[in-house]
């Protein structure tokens, strides 16, 4: 894996919000990734997460047009706690680092992994922020976006505002049908340019939990695969949001407590342990 980053990617990503990373997977890697992920997938028989018999297109309280979002991506959370390679792959360390360096942090951990496959024909992904959605609050949380097929602009790759998130907080807004709609609580954007990220297959990207992003349609008869982590500092904080904690963990926790549980949110990398 390429994972070095240097100090102008570093500023480039806390400039913008995201940052772009070309053949981040070598052909090798690339391969074992998109093995590993399909037979996880398909160990999966649909459900979208652990624990869980909620299939993938279920209404999820995130959108708020649930067979419009059906039709968007299929999605599967947490395939590193049902599949041990996956779990080889999503607790590499290397990964770890990477998010501490760009966020600014000691120690990483992660919040939730997903396969976001988007089928042929499938409906562009409306602007959004993603950190809102979360069980803690942070905004230096980020995601890694790791391209399994090329990401086009035919078949819905991803689009960035940037510099979004210096202006945006943790005001939700719903996933809708509307591309326009997270200007509602954003008006002062509205005018800002977005930027495509095409990205070679075995590329990734960074982005900002608080950068404005988004995709566009599968616009082919093929599908756009990609695995993304959603990682949050050690130290990060309970704040009331049940997101894809469980109604027993959510029982357990008051606003305020740590999010420790490695079993939950493993510490994947901590500065100056190797």
């Amino acid at each position: 894996m390429n994972t070095l980053l240097t100090q102008k990617q570093i500023q480039s990503y806390r400039e913008d919000g995201f940052l772009l990373i070309e053949n981040f997977l070598n052909q090798e890697e690339l391969s074992h990734w998109r093995q590993v992920i399909t037979e996880a997938v398909e160990q999966r028989d649909g459900r979208k997460m652990p624990g869980s018999d909620k299939k993938m297109g279920e209404d999820d309280g995130i959108n708020t047009e649930s067979e419009y979002f059906g039709k968007v991506f299929d999605q599967m959370i947490n395939i590193w706690q049902t599949n041990d390679a996956a779990r080889q792959i999503m607790l590499d360390e290397r990964l770890g680092k990477m998010a501490a360096e760009l966020a600014g942090w000691e120690g990483t951990r992660i919040w939730h992994d997903q396969v976001l496959i988007k089928r042929p024909w499938a409906n562009p992904t409306s602007w959004h922020l993603d950190t809102p959605f979360w069980s803690f609050t942070d905004k230096r949380a980020l995601s890694i976006w790791v391209a399994l097929d090329d990401a086009t602009n035919e078949n819905g790759c991803l689009y960035f505002i940037p510099g979004s998130y210096h202006e945006t907080g943790f005001e939700n807004q719903a996933i809708g049908k509307n591309m326009d709609a997270i200007f509602q609580v954003y008006p002062q954007l509205v005018t800002k340019s977005a930027v495509a990220a095409p990205m070679k297959a075995g590329s990734c990207s960074f982005h900002n939990g608080l950068t404005i992003h988004g995709a566009g349609a599968n616009m082919t008869n093929g599908f756009r695969r990609a695995m993304t982590c959603a990682y949050m500092p050690d130290g990060a904080r309970f704040n009331g949001i049940k997101n894809i904690l469980s109604d027993a963990q959510v029982t357990r926790l008051k606003v305020g407590d740590l999010l420790d549980d490695d079993a939950q949110n493993p510490l994947i990398y901590t500065a100056g342990i190797q």
